[in-house]
């Protein structure tokens, strides 16, 4: 999973990727981030693991431009091939309007796509012309869908439906991405400020990159927890932006257990057992006959594999099954 941090000059972009970070992200501008997980500490009380395994999630902070109203082209190639965006406003400064420079983001994303649009209509046209055998109908039809969508100055990622076709996705539509707005506040203003609401596609957080910078610094957990405790914070940047990122992305969680490891899984919301197998090996997938399923709440009450077979609740599902979030999988499969 790669998330781009992007954000114009001053916007407080880099001091926000430090504090998603964590020490030692000072001069580097891509970190692997372990997903906060807290379901894995009982689990390895249980199994006694010899390794614990987060899932994680990579961070990107591209340069900005130097400017305060384009992120420019350098930057647009780069998200391409990114999950997610994190776009970081000034609302701290009082310089600029944060939601000029939101809009000024959506604009340059339109402008963008539109571009890419027009350019592989124009090849549509001369295939449909000399080369039937190249031209394709359906992915015109796409294309003039996505393309009537963005001359209402609209991101594409308003329409989900049209987004996942399969026609599109080798676009990478920069208005198609999931993207969170963090609106970069200064600490005074913290309980004051209120996000825009979310949208299709779009989510809002507020932040203090400054203050979460600082948090991140304190490597003694309890000097940590009493520092939040005085500013009346309950959760870091780190587990609001994940927790708001997987919400976006439409994530959920499952759990592996044994000796060996104990492990956390991303997966999408509404896949099957067979797709999560896929996500550990792709052999798995191939070879799956059935998967062992023990749902969080369950593995709570018993606290031991054994006696949740004895109640009855760990169960035998097969390849269709729909995984829920902080199920315990244990995977059954020849190849």
């Amino acid at each position: 999973m790669k998330t781009a941090l992007i954000g114009f000059a001053g916007s407080g972009k880099t001091e926000l990727f430090r504090a998603l970070a964590g020490p030692g992200a000072a001069g580097v501008s891509r970190a692997m981030v372990k997903v906060p997980e807290p379901r894995l500490t009982p689990l390895a009380k249980v199994f006694n693991p010899k390794k614990i395994t987060q899932t994680e999630i990579e961070y990107q902070d591209l340069p900005g431009s130097g400017g305060s109203k384009s992120l420019g082209n350098k930057v647009l190639g780069e998200i391409r091939g990114c999950d997610c965006l994190l776009a970081v406003l000034d609302a701290f400064s009082g310089a600029v309007d944060p939601r000029e420079q939101l809009q000024a983001v959506e604009a340059e994303f339109i402008v963008s796509d539109l571009a890419v649009i027009e350019k592989k209509l124009e090849r549509l046209a001369q295939d449909k012309q000399k080369a039937k055998h190249l031209y394709d109908p359906r992915v015109e039809e796409l294309l003039q869908q996505a393309m009537a969508i963005l001359e209402q100055e609209k991101p594409l990622r308003r329409d989900k439906d049209l987004c996942s076709q399969p026609g599109l996705k080798g676009f990478a539509f920069l208005s198609a991405k999931p993207i969170l707005y963090a609106w970069n506040i200064s600490e005074s203003k913290m309980d004051g400020f209120t996000p825009p609401p979310d949208e299709p596609g779009t989510m809002h957080i507020a932040v203090s990159a400054m203050l979460e910078r600082e948090m991140s610094e304190l490597d003694d957990p309890e000097e940590l927890a009493m520092f939040m405790q005085d500013l009346g914070v309950q959760q870091s940047a780190l587990d609001r932006v994940i927790a708001r990122t997987y919400s976006l992305l439409s994530l959920i969680t499952f759990l592996t257990a044994g000796e060996k490891e104990v492990r956390s899984w991303a997966l999408s919301r509404g896949s099957t057992a067979a797709q999560a197998a896929g996500t550990i090996h792709s052999d798995i997938q191939k070879g799956f006959i059935r998967a062992e399923v023990l749902g969080w709440e369950d593995f709570l009450e018993c606290l031991d594999m054994k006696k949740a077979k004895e109640k009855g609740v760990l169960r035998l599902e097969g390849k269709d099954y729909i995984v829920k979030d902080g199920d315990i999988i244990t995977f059954r499969f020849n190849v």
